[in-house]
């Protein structure tokens, strides 16, 4: 009674026998109902039940009293302590044999016989209790919100399992294990939502534009487990960054043939899988349908462009963006290469089941010359990290829709063309690609892209060209994301091409280009960075995620295509400086050749 007055929240019985008095049944009962843990020592009769002194005082105690037992260092049952019994659920062991030792002034006492020092150890379950009450202790003190009920449970559920599978009759629920106590137990939530967030799980894929952006990252708060006790993360060790795609492999067997057909009105154009697994592979796929209708289908993209009136097209495209359908109503005649890409379609992540429309008129009036054309598409964002995310609950997210409107203005100017173009991109739960963890409360972003194209037909057969790609993307503001968030990227090539350079009908092109990439910007998060226990309630502040990549891939590529023994031959050899924005990653170069053959 008078430890509870005196606001103990912990209380140790290194004591056994017989039925304990009324008197002290009484005062266990008000300690209990007080919120104080009870530990009491099982004895030391080698008995298979702990003493009716200990088995009385847990009876009274409302399920806030442990019995405590004795292993030994290797944490098998002492010869000499009684067994858990018919107590065997509130039944805890602890080192009780040769336990260090007695100490005199605050030093350890020691012994001189026949010239040889010793320390005296002791044993016995008075001394496995203490260790008990002494990590119940510490766990109240470490988180103040902890119930005397609480306190018991975790110290029961995290103990070492010992003898028979389980709960027993020899070992009770185990051994005391004080780091499993304080480990983190069930559910995890961000601290102040009820939005899970494990933290074992991803916090985020980040995509090919952001490259290692994450590798430097740092992105700190708080959690709270089914105990509500706050932990410190680091969610930045649970970013992954894209996976690098197999460029030249992915080209080489994918095995997708492009058939074309139609009139000066209508024109025809189908992607077939001759393979009939390439989707498994969703980067050889941009054209491709979701994997699901892939497995099903030949046919995996089309496209359709009809001329409805002397100065109109229109055109749809079924797993197929605008920019490519855009560019093919424009008439831009652009050089084929396998590995070095188009900026102007290029949105820094890969995207499947797109739909596109595009019309095209050609203007009159003061804009003479001039063709005008909008453009439209939807479709979802491919994660660029499937191996990392199986088991993740972002990987949960079947759909991350996207959607994009465009303008775009090109002229010829004898052999000079131009092309200007505008497209607002919207991400409902991505951000340029990226997948984030629902905890963190990203509501996707809006990009608006500029685009600018030239080319320049210098001779009959010599062509020279560039193309930008500028990018602002705005975030969406959330639960934790703060207004203001914004990533700046581009993207840019220049190539060049000459017909019949080394034989008559063929070409040979040249390409230096930069993939889009994230220039600058990143995520404001406003997360909890410390926990009042008084009030259970954090403190917030901003934590910043920069998702600029330090690498820069650049690619360069130089491309030959012939006819050649009936069929179409091409060979190409390639440098990609920085692969995927990764700037410890080794350089990917090779040599392809390929021919194409009807029969």
């Amino acid at each position: 009674d008078r430890a509870v007055s005196n606001g103990a929240k912990v209380i140790n019985l290194s004591l056994g026998g017989s039925s304990p008095a009324s008197i002290l049944v009484n005062a266990i009962n008000r300690a209990a109902t007080a919120g104080v843990v009870i530990v009491v020592s099982s004895g030391n009769d080698g008995a298979a039940n702990p003493d009716l002194f200990a088995s009385g005082l847990r009876q009274a105690g409302n399920g806030n009293v442990i019995i405590a037992g004795s292993v030994d260092k290797t944490n098998v049952i002492s010869s000499f302590t009684n067994q858990a019994g018919t107590e065997q659920q509130w039944f805890l062991n602890a080192l009780g044999e040769q336990v260090c030792c007695t100490y005199e002034n605050g030093v350890i006492k020691t012994t001189t016989t026949n010239g040889q020092n010793y320390v005296t150890v002791s044993s016995g379950t008075s001394f496995s209790a203490p260790q008990i009450a002494g990590a119940a202790a510490l766990l109240f003190q470490a988180f103040p919100n902890l119930t005397a009920a609480q306190v018991v449970s975790l110290l029961l559920k995290t103990a070492t399992d010992g003898g028979a599978s389980g709960t027993d009759a020899i070992y009770g629920r185990g051994i005391l294990d004080i780091a499993a106590a304080f480990a983190p137990q069930g559910t995890t939530s961000l601290a102040g939502s009820s939005t899970l967030l494990a933290m074992s799980d991803t916090a985020a894929v980040t995509s090919p534009a952001m490259g290692d952006a994450t590798q430097a990252a740092a992105l700190s708060t708080l959690v709270l487990d089914s105990y509500n006790r706050a932990y410190r993360v680091n969610l930045a060790a649970s970013l992954n960054g894209a996976q690098i795609a197999p460029k030249l492999t992915s080209a080489l067997t994918s095995q997708m043939r492009q058939m074309v057909t139609g009139t000066d009105k209508v024109a025809l154009a189908f992607t077939v899988d001759n393979s009939g697994h390439v989707a498994a592979m969703p980067w050889t796929r941009q054209l491709s349908l979701s994997r699901s209708d892939a497995e099903k289908a030949k046919v995996l993209a089309a496209r359709i462009v009809a001329r409805i009136s002397p100065k109109a097209q229109m055109g749809f495209a079924f797993s197929g963006g605008a920019d490519g359908l855009v560019a093919q109503m424009q008439g831009h005649d652009q050089p084929a290469f396998l590995i070095a890409g188009n900026p102007l379609q290029d949105t820094g992540f890969a995207r499947s089941g797109q739909t596109s429309f595009a019309l095209r008129r050609d203007m009159g009036g003061a804009l003479q010359g001039w063709g005008l054309t909008v453009s439209a598409e939807r479709g979802e964002a491919i994660s660029a990290a499937p191996l990392r995310i199986g088991g993740s609950a972002i990987n949960q997210r079947s759909m991350d829709m996207t959607s994009r409107f465009g303008v775009a203005m090109d002229r010829q100017f004898g052999g000079l063309t131009t092309n200007f173009a505008a497209s607002w991109l919207s991400e409902d739960r991505t951000i340029l690609g990226a997948r984030f963890a629902n905890a963190l409360g990203t509501r996707g972003a809006t990009t608006l892209f500029l685009d600018a194209g030239l080319g320049w037909n210098a001779s009959e057969n010599l062509r020279f060209g560039a193309a930008w790609r500028q990018g602002f993307t705005h975030i969406r503001s959330g639960a934790t994301v703060m207004g203001g968030s914004h990533l700046a990227s581009n993207a840019w090539a220049i190539d060049a091409s000459r017909q019949n350079a080394l034989k008559q009908g063929d070409s040979l092109s040249f390409r230096l280009s930069q993939p889009l990439r994230v220039a600058s910007g990143g995520i404001g998060f406003n997360l909890p960075t410390s926990y009042n226990y008084a009030t259970l309630s954090p403190t917030y502040g901003i934590s910043t995620l920069n998702l600029a990549p330090k690498g820069r891939e650049m690619t360069s590529e130089l491309a030959w295509h012939a006819p050649m023994l009936g069929g179409a031959g091409g060979a190409s050899v390639y440098f990609r400086h920085n692969p995927g924005n990764y700037s410890q990653i080794a350089a990917d170069k090779g040599v392809a050749f390929s021919w194409n053959g009807r029969f």
